[in-house]
């Protein structure tokens, strides 16, 4: 019998082929090539409703975890191209998937004789090319890529019957942070190594380890901080940790080679795995490690944090305001606490289940700010 249509699918196609149009049409203008055409929206519903079967499907045990690119052999090139492409279908995707599966590798998909079909796996992909990857089973993400190294910009995901598409217009709020500015896709820094681009990095690591964890970015000259950490923390780092913001401070044409890069994800990951210890891990803004496991306190003086702004940048999203042991456990009631004392502070947390805070003061609502932005991570 043949598959049931998935009718999210059918339900957030105009809207990402929207997505697209205008994007390419904008960066079109601006003089970008080469560009792929805008996805056509039976495409997109039709890349959509084969991935999320494919996702639900099992192959000797293990989940198809793929990622589809909308583009033709020479768009890719150089790519590996089959002498027989295969159909668009749950059933070929399933048992190509373990061939596929590590990252950067997009099984690619075009029209051959009207139908949509699988030619073969890409690397690279142009910017503004229409990219579904399943990250978990009935969990898929659409993207595309920002035209330069590093993380894909998300533009929607879909997780059996809900459908968030991010919400672009979130850079442009008051006290929006410059880390979630980089996450929607608008990074100004234009560099890989900017220093959002490298907490984008943190960010993505530490919700990898799967175990949950803290990271509090404090100013590097100033060391009021301390007032809010239980004195002597467990594991105070002397000298500091220098490695990660010794590559962030390396000549421009020294980044631009692979081994820099490797480095630096190296020391991205080191850093980010500190924060698996029970404890928050301290980095300041110069990217130097100074503490890990430390545990958060009320500063002297200071009020108990009662009341957190929360939103989630996805079209239709409002604002709620709680009290922060909403968010989470103990790690988020703390995290929350020691931006409210240090509002010169961001505190990044990771739960266990895949969600992702970001704390920041906020001077215009003059509160804690929780941005919820574990759809950007995908």
């Amino acid at each position: 019998m043949p598959t049931p249509g998935y009718p999210a699918a059918r339900t957030i196609a105009p809207a990402i082929h929207d997505h697209f149009v205008r994007h390419i049409a904008k960066a079109r203008a601006a003089g970008v090539d080469p560009l792929p055409p805008p996805p056509e929206t039976d495409a997109i519903e039709a890349i959509i409703d084969a991935a999320f079967w494919a996702s639900l499907r099992r192959e000797e045990g293990y989940v198809p975890k793929i990622s589809l690119a909308l583009l033709t052999p020479e768009q890719a090139a150089p790519s590996l191209i089959f002498a027989r492409s295969m159909p668009l279908a749950t059933s070929s995707l399933v048992r190509i998937a373990a061939a596929v599966e590590r990252p950067g590798i997009h099984l690619g998909v075009w029209r051959d004789g009207g139908e949509l079909r699988v030619w073969g796996a890409a690397r690279t992909v142009p910017q503004f090319c229409f990219v579904l990857e399943v990250a978990a089973p009935g969990l898929l993400v659409v993207k595309h890529h920002r035209g330069e190294i590093g993380k894909f910009v998300n533009v929607a995901v879909i997780e059996g019957d809900q459908v968030k598409v991010i919400d672009e217009q979130a850079s442009s709020l008051p006290d929006c942070p410059p880390l979630l500015t980089s996450l929607l896709g608008f990074e100004t820094a234009g560099s890989w190594a900017g220093s959002v681009n490298v907490l984008v990095q943190l960010a993505v690591s530490m919700r990898a380890h799967g175990r949950g964890g803290a990271l509090l970015v404090v100013p590097a000259d100033q060391e009021l901080w301390r007032e809010s950490i239980v004195q002597p923390a467990p594991y105070t780092v002397a000298p500091p940790f220098t490695e990660l913001a010794d590559l962030v401070q390396q000549a421009e044409d020294e980044r631009a080679k692979r081994r820099w890069r490797d480095a630096l994800a190296e020391a991205v990951s080191a850093v980010a795995g500190l924060t698996a210890v029970d404890g928050a891990t301290i980095l300041t803004s110069r990217y130097d490690v100074v503490v890990f496991g430390a545990k958060i306190t009320r500063r002297k003086g200071s009020p108990q944090v009662e009341r957190v702004a929360v939103t989630e940048p996805i079209e239709g999203g409002t604002k709620a305001v709680f009290h922060p042991n909403r968010l989470g456990g103990t790690r988020h009631l703390s995290a929350a606490q020691f931006v409210h004392d240090q509002h010169d502070a961001i505190a990044l947390v990771a739960s266990q289940d895949g969600r992702f805070t970001v704390f920041a003061w906020s001077p215009c609502e003059e509160l804690v700010h929780a941005h919820r932005v574990e759809t950007l991570l995908l």
